[in-house]
């Protein structure tokens, strides 16, 4: 297939069927493969685009992922929809990564992106490649900050979107879609209701579904995150990566990543282990990978509070499964209790105020280093999926004293201590 070099210097060739291996066109909409409804996946001429990548890295930092254009998917920069995602920090955590056992431990700081999580990544992606191939009405389910990205992103570039949520996420969820201008329908169901949901109302009217693995560049928005952790530790890749695992998306993404950076010479074939991270009320696909199965069944009665990774069933359980096993990872379920504590001890230990999703994942630190999965002198990249602040406050918080105005400052101090 010929590839068109646009102003961007994106270099897309073709879609693959990410089963099937089949080939398709990249310039039409396109959203699964035909051949078996998976995913399709975004493939790239390598020739030459070393050369047309260097010149890109060599923009400030303030360009975000939009820096990495050569190997990602929007031909031209006139569509290209940005608020700023993108060029996150990579932290030291010094006291957290002592609590947890493993000192060295950084943390991929995902809630400073325009929308407070790292699914502005994807969206900004998804909506600019859309935007390029003349979409403009998007539809989609989510558990709570795809949404809002999704409607923040639609927003800017004057489309329309509609948003299915279960109707048990957080009101700060809810506010940023009604914010951004997006219709909200609240759905009594979980995630995979509401995207059955989803793919109706993009039959009846028309509109882009956008749900994740279910059109093929919100993975390369998401893919970034590889990109970027690569070049924050001079191409040399960590020992193990650890990620809060709904849909999959990022995991998926950075697995592509590496292979795409090794293609253009940046990075050796050494790879970190991938561990998939869930909660013990919704894991399917840590049941899957302990059960050798390539395929995860649905997860009936999913619970956890960490929306994010309450995915009872996802598209790309075969793409999570395979990057974990190829990587030697593993795929860990943690308490709901756990999740609690390492939420509050992640903001008491220095690494801010994290989502659940985030917690979960330093919860499954600390479980690997129990068990010898991980060493001490590892280094260990955790993604802090996003900020805790679109959440409800974690169990086991202390009670504030209220005090008046003009109390004695004595009686304030012991308040204080």
């Amino acid at each position: 297939m010929n590839v068109s070099i646009g102003p961007t210097g994106s270099a897309l060739a073709y879609l693959e069927g990410g089963l099937s291996g089949r080939r398709y066109q990249a310039d039409e909409v396109a959203t699964t493969d035909p051949e078996d409804g998976r995913p399709l996946l975004a493939r790239y001429d390598f020739a030459g685009v070393r050369e047309a990548l260097d010149r890109s890295l060599s923009l400030p930092r303030r360009w975000g992922l939009w820096r990495w254009a050569p190997l990602l998917p929007v031909r031209d920069w006139q569509h290209v929809i940005s608020l700023g995602e993108g060029s996150t920090p990579l932290l030291p955590v010094p006291r957290l990564g002592a609590a947890l056992g493993c000192p060295g431990v950084l943390v991929k700081a995902e809630g400073i992106n325009p929308t407070g999580s790292f699914k502005a990544r994807g969206m900004a992606v998804a909506v600019s490649r859309a935007v390029e191939l003349n979409v403009r009405a998007f539809v989609m389910p989510s558990a709570g900050n795809a949404g809002g990205a999704l409607a923040a992103y639609a927003a800017a570039a004057g489309a329309d979107a509609t948003v299915l949520m279960p109707a048990d996420v957080p009101p700060a969820n809810q506010a940023e879609v009604l914010a951004c201008g997006a219709q909200l329908i609240l759905v009594d169901g979980l995630i995979d209701d509401c995207g059955r949901l989803s793919s109706l109302f993009a039959e009846r009217t028309g509109a882009f579904d956008v749900s994740t693995l279910k059109e093929p560049y919100r993975v390369e928005g998401k893919k970034t995150l590889g990109f970027e952790l690569a070049e924050d530790l001079e191409w040399e890749l960590p020992d193990v990566i650890v990620y809060p695992t709904g849909g999959g998306t990022g995991l998926v993404g950075m697995w592509k990543a590496f292979a795409e950076l090794e293609a253009v010479g940046l990075i050796s074939e050494r790879r970190p282990r991938m561990v998939s991270v869930q909660a013990e009320g919704c894991a399917p696909i840590v049941r899957a990978f302990h059960a050798g199965q390539r395929f995860a069944d649905r997860w009936e009665q999913a619970s956890t509070r960490a929306g994010g990774i309450r995915v009872p069933r996802a598209v790309g359980d075969f793409l999570i499964l395979d990057a974990v096993r190829d990587s030697g990872g593993t795929a860990v379920a943690v308490p709901e209790d756990a999740i609690d504590e390492w939420q509050r001890l992640a903001g008491q230990l220095g690494a801010g105020f994290v989502s659940p999703e985030t917690a979960a994942a330093f919860a499954a630190v600390r479980q690997l280093r129990e068990r010898g999965d991980v060493e001490r002198t590892e280094r260990v990249v955790v993604f802090d999926t996003g900020i805790g602040h679109k959440y409800p406050s974690p169990p086991g918080l202390p009670t504030p004293p209220v005090v008046d105005a003009h109390v004695d400052v004595d009686r304030l101090l012991t308040l204080g201590r």
